[in-house]
């Protein structure tokens, strides 16, 4: 017992009512995704693929479409031609637009119906690098930039022929700027646009180049430009100069160049989005009594008010001491600073002794062994057996 067809409608995912539109539409979307030369070897998809077409055969086909609103499957059981997916009649069905577009995004070559070669058309975008340092990225900046640009040649004014002559039409596309080539599937012919390899898309074939520009068109050199760090910007994220790309074609416009800001790292502060993070030195007695500590920010050194008691790695906020928005130069992100109490080293006698008696008056918290015998040592020669160091110091 033969297998029983989906509706038609059903396999394109369009409504009875669909235009011709929608159901090219939705047909090469399943194309292209069920394609075999997108699915090698992948059966399912290629019985997807048949069942699709065949629905698009018969849907895209007004006089088929009628029957088949009319008559279902069975219209179509007997009598079909051959050469089609299981005997099914292709006839009359045309694969041809969407064939052109799929092969295109499958191969590269792609199209553009009714393109002319010789309209404007814009340049190409060029991209560089700038750098910059960690301050001059929060608070903006002016920089010099030199790179090769290329300008229309002044003597054949871009048209890349030598004074006195002209380029002449290409003859293997009839300056259109594009060959057609036609192969053969399962469909029958189909068509196949691409750019002129002769002309290069241009549709003009220079016979006698210009001597200064060799043909192209352009002439490259060396240019200075200036570039505005906006305040706020961050490492990766690139400016945008209008109009100073590669020069367009048949008088379209230049291209914009892009520079990428690269920010140099520093010694003392790290950014993440628009807040800064940095770590601060502050004394064992600071630390303990309170006291105020200059702190190191991209304004220049601060002045703030350590707590009493305060222990190491404590965090404190600065508002708005971090990097300016790139979107309101009026608001500033903030500067958290990790204080790092330092532990006092090198101690003479004398300091130790009094840090010692320090720890004995707020509660003995050094931990240290009591009576202990002084820096020397027991000196005596009794005998007597000495007795073993145990000191913080």
């Amino acid at each position: 017992m033969a297998e029983q067809k989906r509706d038609y409608y059903e396999v394109l995912g369009v409504d009875k009512s669909a235009d011709e539109t929608a159901i090219k539409k939705a047909y090469r979307s399943l194309a292209k995704k069920y394609h075999p030369d997108m699915n090698p070897g992948d059966k399912d998809a290629e019985a997807k693929f048949k069942e699709a077409s065949e629905a698009y055969a018969v849907l895209s086909d007004p006089q088929k479409r009628k029957t088949y609103d009319q008559f279902g499957h069975a219209a179509f059981e007997q009598g079909g031609g051959p050469g089609g997916f299981g005997g099914f009649d292709f006839s009359g069905a045309d694969f041809t637009d969407i064939f052109e577009d799929i092969f295109g995004d499958f191969f590269g070559g792609g199209r553009s119906r009714g393109a002319n070669p010789n309209a404007p058309q814009r340049g190409a975008n060029i991209g560089t690098q700038v750098r910059v340092t960690f301050e001059e990225a929060v608070f903006g900046c002016e920089k010099e930039i030199e790179l090769t640009l290329k300008d229309t040649c002044g003597k054949c004014h871009g048209s890349g022929a030598k004074p006195g002559t002209q380029p002449v039409t290409c003859t293997k596309c009839g300056g259109k700027g594009q060959v057609v080539y036609t192969s053969q599937s399962l469909f029958g012919t189909v068509r196949n646009v691409s750019t002129c390899p002769d002309c290069h898309g241009s549709g003009k074939i220079v016979r006698d180049k210009c001597p200064d520009c060799n043909g192209t068109g352009y002439i490259a050199g060396r240019k200075k430009l200036s570039v505005k760090i906006p305040a706020g910007i961050d490492n990766g994220q690139s400016i945008r100069l209008r109009d100073k790309g590669e020069p367009g074609r048949n008088g379209g416009p230049r291209g914009d160049l892009l520079v990428e800001v690269n920010v140099m790292r520093h010694p003392i502060f790290q950014r993440q989005d628009y807040n800064i993070y940095s770590t601060a030195p502050v004394s064992y007695a600071i630390a303990a009594l309170g006291g105020d500590v200059l702190i190191d920010t991209v304004d220049g050194k601060i002045k703030y008010t350590v707590k009493p008691g305060t222990q190491t790695d404590t965090k404190v906020c600065l508002k708005g001491k971090g990097v300016p928005s790139l979107r309101n130069s009026n608001s500033r992100g903030d500067h958290y600073v990790t204080l790092v109490v330092q532990v006092p080293t090198g101690l003479t006698s004398s300091a130790k002794e009094y840090l010692r008696q320090f720890d004995a008056v707020t509660g003995d918290s050094l931990n240290y062994v009591k009576n202990h015998p002084d820096e020397a040592g027991s000196s005596g020669k009794s005998g007597g057996t000495k007795k073993k160091k145990s000191r913080f110091f």
